[in-house]
């Protein structure tokens, strides 16, 4: 985790005049967050169909399993997450799981993300979001 920790720290500038911003290619598209979110929720049983499945159920939108795969992998190389495989379970035919857990880079960079679109939104009349 420590390799991902430098560049990290390091794609990221200070403005004096707005704090901390991003640099191109480390902003959190709403799907990623929706991914990051759903690997909190999910805490240790984190894998490719429970992220998909939780992201469906709480969003009513069809997810392709595909999306879920490619954004996991976009999200593990910015060191926003990190994987390991399972034990094989007799369950799954001795298949393993890729279980994904959220590190305290993806943390910040959720964090951030979630702050910039409150800022956005701070002080418009906007109603209450519909939930589902």
């Amino acid at each position: 985790m420590q390799k991902y920790y430098f560049s990290f720290v390091f794609s990221f500038m200070q403005n004096k005049n707005e704090g901390w911003i991003m640099s191109k290619g480390e902003h959190l598209g709403e799907f990623e967050q929706m991914v990051l979110l759903a690997l909190i929720r999910l805490k240790d049983n984190a894998y490719g169909m429970t992220i998909r499945q939780v992201i469906q159920e709480r969003t009513d939108r069809r997810v392709p399993i595909g999306q879920v795969y490619a954004a996991l992998e976009r999200l593990e190389s910015k060191g926003y997450l990190a994987s390991r495989v399972a034990e094989p379970e007799p369950i799954r035919g001795g298949r393993s799981k890729k279980l994904y857990a959220l590190t305290d880079d993806g943390e910040s960079a959720l964090a951030l993300a979630r702050g910039m679109m409150a800022k956005m939104a701070e002080g418009l009349e906007l109603g209450d979001p519909e939930v589902a």
